[in-house]
């Protein structure tokens, strides 16, 4: 688990086709790694992913087809900055939400609009999501948790304080990018709880 509080922002390094899917190498940029251990989850840019060797600067993580097919990893270039963060300990404050690292769907940047000292982002979402997500809840973008100030037919609107964008890949993401979605899990929670109640009134 996660908790959409970005540690680092890395790079990726590689690309490498292998067996029908990919193997990444992340160079971990900003992220503290003394510590890192194979067979840890590391989400990148929202996506958890399993470290399967490192080395004192990156670290290598394959992505199956199903990850490539649901996520924006099969689509970016080396070089591209990906938003990193180790997962939680049982003794971390929660400062964002719970993130799982599971990512439902991608979204597009639709708008982004100076307020103040802040930026007023807008996005694209698959219709199938839209459903879960709702004013003032939480949601995760690229790996980052957000609140959601709008939301409409089309997509939702979040508010990036100015530490937000210096200290993750939103300060180098534009207008038509592709965005990593996860969902807050407690309203897919609630929907199989309401399904389950609703199934066992009918029979």
């Amino acid at each position: 688990m996660f908790t959409g509080l970005i540690e680092g922002v890395g790079r990726v390094l590689a690309l490498e086709p292998v067996g029908g899917d990919v193997r990444l190498r992340i160079d971990v940029g900003s992220l503290p790694f003394a510590d890192v251990a194979l067979g840890e989850s590391i989400a990148v840019s929202g996506v958890c992913l399993t470290v399967i060797e490192f080395d004192a600067t990156s670290f290598a993580a394959d992505a199956s087809t199903e990850t490539l097919a649901l996520t924006t990893l099969g689509g970016l270039a080396v070089g591209h900055a990906v938003n990193l963060e180790r997962a939680m300990r049982p003794t971390d404050r929660l400062g964002g939400h719970l993130v799982s690292g599971h990512v439902d769907g991608v979204g597009r940047v639709l708008s982004v609009h100076e307020d103040a000292r802040a930026q007023r982002w807008r996005f694209a979402a698959p219709a199938a999501l839209l459903k879960y997500i709702a004013t003032k809840g939480s949601i995760c973008v690229d790996g980052v948790s957000l609140t959601v100030n709008a939301v409409d037919g089309e997509g939702f609107e979040v508010a990036l304080i100015p530490h937000t964008v210096s200290h993750t890949a939103f300060s180098t993401t534009n207008v038509g990018d592709a965005v990593n979605l996860e969902v807050d899990l407690v309203a897919r929670y609630v929907e199989r709880l309401l399904a389950a109640k609703a199934a066992s009134e009918d029979a």
